[in-house]
């Protein structure tokens, strides 16, 4: 073990000056730039309309020949992808829906704030409007999960009996998970979502539903992008 130096022997005796003394400063120095510059902020690009959704399917991953879905809305435009390559039957199905304008003028006929918003079943003024391609049955990947931002298919107790009718949900909704088809993750638009799902509602004298929205908020169109 070698033996250390004393402060003596550290010191430069020429002109008086310690060595050490020079040289603690400028190391001070740098090491306050490097340190402020570690602490500087990352700044990564605002979501602004808060567009990219606060959940995703990580585990889905993105198929690069995932069809994607514009949904214009009296409220705003949401897109999203939709999971052919995970649940091929329920995609299809939506996206023959979509394609045939199914869904166009229909209304949200059940929304809740942190929970989801549901739409495919009904046209202003609450009457029900069936799809003309009957039930499908239940399609379940256990990677696709009711995280923020999912879409799911609706159905009855039945669980073979979704038709038309969809879910978007506002929020993480796990509970959901193995009981009904996520079939699609919405990409942009979360903020059209969040209004939509903050509307005031009431309970529909006419078909003494509930969470219906006081103000009718319809989908204008769906484009489907292949």
């Amino acid at each position: 073990m070698s033996k250390r130096k004393t402060n003596r022997e550290e010191q430069i005796d020429s002109d008086g000056i310690s060595l050490i003394n020079i040289i603690i400063p400028v190391l001070v120095v740098v090491v306050m730039v490097v340190a402020g510059l570690a602490l500087k902020p990352v700044l990564f690009p605002s979501n602004g309309d808060d567009n990219v959704p606060t959940g995703n399917n990580p585990a889905a991953g993105t198929a690069a020949g995932n069809p994607t879905v514009t949904m214009v809305t009296s409220k705003g435009t949401i897109v999203m992808e939709v999971y052919k390559d995970k649940v091929p039957t329920t995609a299809d199905n939506f996206l023959k829906l979509a394609k045939s304008g199914f869904y166009d003028g229909m209304i949200f006929h059940r929304v809740i704030d942190n929970f989801v918003i549901q739409t495919g079943g009904y046209d202003p003024g609450m009457v029900a409007k069936q799809s003309p391609y009957g039930t499908i049955p239940l399609e379940i990947d256990q990677n696709l999960t009711h995280v923020d931002g999912a879409v799911g298919m609706a159905r009855t107790k039945d669980p073979n009996s979704a038709t038309s009718q969809f879910y978007i949900c506002d929020g993480a909704q796990h509970s959901l998970d193995g009981q009904y088809a996520v079939f699609a993750q919405v990409t942009s638009g979360m903020d059209v979502v969040r209004a939509i799902a903050a509307s005031p509602t009431h309970t529909d004298p006419n078909t003494g539903m509930t969470d219906v929205p006081v103000d009718d908020i319809t989908v204008i169109s769906m484009t489907v992008n292949e």
